[in-house]
């Protein structure tokens, strides 16, 4: 029974209703020693209890998309073949463009939301570099199939959930198709094809995006192997002009970086509540050094740079949950890399996706401006950033005081 279906959701109901009533009925009604007695109603507490908790967790996950399936909330999933060391550029070595094209077999995803809005299809994907092996959903927008753009290839958007997070959590709980389906029908948003790769690959921990030479090479399924993909089976534009990649909490923290990391494959990112130092995450793997920190920090990345790379970011967040990171990059960064900060007040919630969902219409129609796909304009943010008062480390580590993130008018 899947975790994330309705039967499993419906008996819980059942067995948490179950478990309610069976003390109202029986609890005066046993007989025999106090003992026994004493025993069963335990049981019947527990069993009460149990089946409340379980009831709440299910609501949770299937609200926050958290856990795909058992194996995901047991950490037994393991969706890496090798982790060969693939160098600096992630490529091993292999001609890309000279890779012949496989074309994959899509089915209907199910789950919430994943009908919505046309449908969201779903195929198993053997990473020919990453060596990873896992799902890759994708979702076509309205313009696809007609006859009109039946020689248009279309700008693509990878997104990434959180940790711990499932690829379906975009399309479920952030509603992403059913809230740009009607955008992108009347214009304001681009026809982006949306493609969101399995990002948990490895049983209990993040692997930050990274490529960690006989652990996994995650960096390389999302930047190298999803495209691939996608430009294979679909009439997807040519990258990096017409690549974005969106994410929230830790997907923001990989979305930035791999854009600043491959400005060659991606022209834009979209940060929601992310972080800059993987530590920000205590579970990544790209934690568990210094040398990976600074690996995979795209501040230290894009400071470094021997060129600013040509690469639009979005970021926004509370203080202390996102804002400070994106200030400490927007204070270093050069053309032509731009850099648009969008400071969140408190009252607008929590790291949580009732924050995140509304922002999903806004952060859009910024990519179709900024990756030139159309002329409108994208709706602007009453508040603009100041990052007085917050030195270059505080800001790259997220642990700014709020008194350096003063809101100007």
């Amino acid at each position: 029974m899947s975790l994330t279906g309705t039967p499993f959701l419906y008996t819980t109901v059942a067995l948490s209703v179950v478990a309610l009533i069976l003390p109202l009925v029986l609890w005066s009604r046993m007989r025999g020693p106090k003992a026994v007695l004493a025993a069963a109603r335990v049981l019947m507490l527990l069993f009460a209890q149990a089946t409340a908790v379980t009831l709440i967790f299910v609501l949770v996950n299937n609200q926050n998309n958290l856990y795909d399936n058992w194996a995901d909330l047991l950490g037994t999933g393991n969706h890496v073949q090798q982790a060969a060391n693939l160098g600096q550029d992630g490529t091993g070595g292999i001609a890309l463009k000279r890779l012949p094209k496989v074309k994959q077999a899509f089915t209907a995803a199910d789950g919430p939301g994943m009908r919505a809005a046309g449908g969201v299809e779903v195929t198993q994907l053997k990473g020919r570099v990453s060596g990873v092996n896992a799902e890759v959903y994708v979702w076509l927008p309205p313009q696809y199939h007609e006859a009109k753009y039946r020689n248009h290839r279309f700008p693509v958007v990878e997104l990434l959930p959180g940790y711990p997070g499932s690829a379906k959590a975009w399309f479920g709980s952030l509603k992403v198709t059913e809230q740009l389906e009607p955008l992108m029908r009347s214009g304001r948003v681009a026809p982006f094809i949306l493609v969101a790769p399995r990002t948990n690959l490895l049983a209990g921990v993040d692997t930050g995006c990274a490529n960690i030479p006989g652990t996994v090479n995650a960096d390389s399924w999302l930047s190298i192997d999803v495209p691939k993909m996608v430009t294979d089976n679909f009439r997807a534009a040519a990258a990096p002009a017409n690549w974005a990649v969106a994410g929230y909490s830790a997907g923001a923290h990989c979305a930035v970086k791999l854009a600043v990391a491959h400005p060659d494959r991606y022209r834009a990112a979209i940060s929601l509540s992310g972080y800059n130092d993987p530590i920000g995450e205590r579970n990544s793997l790209a934690a568990q050094s210094v040398a990976l920190r600074e690996q995979n920090n795209p501040y230290l990345l894009l400071r470094k740079a021997a060129a600013p790379p040509r690469i639009a970011l979005y970021i926004s967040g509370e203080s202390g949950d996102g804002y400070q990171a994106g200030v400490a990059l927007e204070q270093i960064a050069k053309a032509p890399t731009t850099v648009h900060v969008v400071y969140l007040p408190r009252s607008a919630g929590g790291h949580n996706m009732a924050l995140w969902r509304p922002q999903v219409p806004t952060v859009f129609e910024w990519l179709t401006v900024n990756m030139g796909q159309s002329h409108v304009r994208a709706g602007t943010t009453p508040l603009e950033p100041s990052s007085a008062g917050s030195t270059h480390a505080a800001l790259a580590s997220g642990s700014a005081s709020r008194a350096g993130a003063v809101r100007k008018r």
